[in-house]
């Protein structure tokens, strides 16, 4: 598609790749020249040595759109959709092949005037207005020649009929749609009612601000006026009642306080309390602001990385609440600090060779990730470098890595070695259990 003039063009093809791609374009620039920017996805076929090669020797500069940002290609993606729709109703009208009506689609399509151009495209393209049916139906019309042949009655009869048809199906669509829309609301929708006295929360505008909303309150339902309206009681605000729908409304729950017990009911049982310092980064999924407007606090966090060495530094003052029994034991770990340092150490304890029984080497390249992910896996990648834990290597053999999210919202950094497991060799031995059983 052109840019400028929105002057669409589609092939259909057996194959997409690049050979296959060349020549249609080809084809194309025979008949309206050579263009000076190309602009693709970032496709293998669109980034091959072949098709770069091609565009160069015509002087053609190529560029490519973000990846996962269709966007960029804002237009072109909006008219695959309407081809597809034109497709469609085209097939179902006439009963034929899809690729039959390609030619007759493109050409409804290039001569029919532009919203924001002003213009059809094929009239910025060839400068003239293209002599089409709409056209060739006027000239019959207004012809006298024509004028015994075709019959006004019919024809306006005949655009009524086929009126009533487009609006059976443009009911039918509808009623498809909302059904869809009405399953997925459906699935998240919670019924909820109130009754005089509750208290809930109040979407309202903000004042000074009428394109922001906020929940205010809390206030009290005094009256049901139907199944989806309220009347409230707004003391604070210039009405002091005001009906609302329940889509507005949120229940209001009072935060309970928990109960310290004092001395006298733990029995003369000595109870200190332990705390720890963590550093948790929160996650961006669960601070901030709810869907609704309110602000909620951090969500506690699990799984969070400690520092050892600062532990074992002040070790005895978080083994004040054991026993003497109990603090000997836990103790062993001043002996044993090695085992718990901040970084993850390497044992050579046990070792074992992984037998491919001469299969070929496999190859896997990298998945596509966003930019975001593509971060966070560079520094783990410097984390396991920089620690000894990974090395750099030059073997045929490569499997992607990818990110795995945990409960505590960071990600687990893995590799995917689903096709190298399927070519290994397991030696399948008799082993003796502690009891003096064998297994395979």
């Amino acid at each position: 598609m052109c840019v400028a003039t929105r002057f669409p063009e589609a092939i259909p093809l057996r194959k997409i790749t690049a050979p296959v791609i060349i020549k249609a374009l080809v084809k194309f620039f025979s008949t309206f020249g050579l263009p000076k920017i190309v602009q693709t996805d970032q496709g293998t076929n669109f980034l091959s040595r072949l098709f770069k090669g091609v565009l160069g020797s015509l002087a053609i500069s190529h560029r490519v759109s973000s990846a996962y940002h269709p966007q960029s290609q804002g237009a072109l993606e909006r008219f695959h959709q309407t081809l597809k729709s034109m497709l469609k109703k085209y097939c179902m009208d006439t009963a034929r092949d899809w690729d039959e009506g390609v030619p007759l689609v493109l050409f409804a399509v290039r001569e029919t005037v532009q919203e924001s151009l002003g213009f059809s495209p094929a009239e910025l393209v060839f400068g003239h207005q293209v002599r089409g049916p709409l056209k060739v139906l006027k000239e019959q019309i207004l012809t006298a020649d024509s004028c015994p042949k075709t019959n006004v009655l019919d024809y306006v009869s005949t655009f009524r009929d086929r009126l009533h048809t487009a609006w059976s199906l443009a009911r039918e669509s509808l009623a498809t749609a909302q059904k869809g829309m009405k399953h997925k609301f459906d699935q998240k929708a919670i019924a909820q009612s109130f009754m005089p006295g509750d208290e809930v929360l109040v979407l309202l505008p903000v004042p000074g601000s009428s394109l922001s909303a906020h929940f205010f309150g809390p206030y009290v339902v005094k009256r049901r006026m139907s199944k989806t309206d309220y009347m409230l009681s707004t003391p604070d605000r210039k009405r002091q009642t005001r009906v609302c729908h329940i889509n507005m409304l949120k229940a209001y729950h009072v935060r309970e306080k928990a109960e310290v017990k004092t001395s006298e009911q733990t029995a003369g049982l000595a109870v200190t309390s332990v705390t720890l310092a963590v550093e948790v980064t929160p996650s961006p999924s669960i601070a901030g602001a709810d869907e609704d407007g309110i602000v909620l606090r951090n969500a506690p966090q699990q799984c969070a990385r400690l520092a050892n060495s600062g532990i074992l530094q002040d070790l005895s003052s978080y083994l004040i609440h054991l026993t003497s029994d109990q603090e000997s034991d836990i103790k062993l770990i001043s002996d044993f600090n090695c085992l718990f340092s901040d970084v993850p150490r390497q044992t050579n304890v046990l070792q074992h060779n992984i037998n491919v029984s001469g299969a070929r080497p496999i190859k896997q390249h990298a998945y596509h990730v966003n930019t975001v992910k593509r971060s966070i896996m560079r520094q783990e990648v410097g984390y396991l470098l920089e620690n000894g834990l990974a090395k750099p290597s030059c073997s045929p053999w490569s499997s992607p890595c990818l990110l795995v999210p945990k409960p505590d919202g960071t990600f687990r950094f893995c590799t995917d070695y689903r096709r190298v497991n399927d070519v290994i060799f397991f030696f399948r031995q008799l082993s003796v259990t502690a009891d003096g059983r064998l297994y395979r």
